[in-house]
């Protein structure tokens, strides 16, 4: 279909919180879903939620097999995720590298549950429910955030460990 423009931190839209989709398995559903997938393509991205297309709709996708951004990364399976529910499975918090296709070039150390369940639906209204962890669970909750109008630096606990990826030490991978 088409790669949309990603809209970037400063933008208001991506503030916003976005409305639970009622109506599935339609072409305008899907048009947004295809477009969404060929924009994370396009960006070498391993999510994306509707909001950053400027679509206020409560709509991720996510999935990683080999891609360079995420050179040893875990394979995530590519889902697409609507009106969804997340719950830790337990209290364990992790902090790792985080980037954002909103926030080009920059990276940030973020705390995240290690272990969510993840449910809702999928395009054509099925729903279904995840236990996931580490990479796979943060990529969930990155997503996630944006359809609560929260981007990742929101998230961050030391600002000194949030900067230009060319500019920071110790960053040895990235996330979303």
């Amino acid at each position: 279909m088409a790669v949309r423009q990603v809209l970037k931190i400063g933008n208001p839209r991506l503030l916003q919180v976005a409305s639970p989709v009622t109506t599935f398995n339609t072409p305008e559903l899907h048009g947004i879903i295809q477009d969404m997938f060929d924009t994370m393509a396009a960006q070498d991205g391993a999510g994306l939620a509707a909001p950053q297309i400027g679509i206020g709709l409560r709509i991720v996708i996510f999935g990683l097999e080999e891609n360079p951004r995420y050179p040893d990364a875990e394979t995530v399976p590519m889902t697409v995720l609507i009106n969804p529910q997340l719950m830790a499975l337990d209290d364990v918090v992790e902090e790792d590298w985080e980037g954002c296709l909103s926030v080009p070039g920059m990276r940030g150390l973020v705390p995240r549950f290690h272990r969510i369940r993840y449910g809702g639906f999928d395009q054509y209204g099925v729903g279904f429910q995840r236990d996931v962890e580490g990479f796979h669970a943060r990529v969930v909750q990155h997503e996630c955030d944006h359809l609560d109008g929260i981007l990742y630096p929101q998230r961050i606990r030391d600002m000194r460990m949030f900067g230009y990826e060319s500019e920071l030490p110790g960053e040895e991978e990235e996330a979303p």
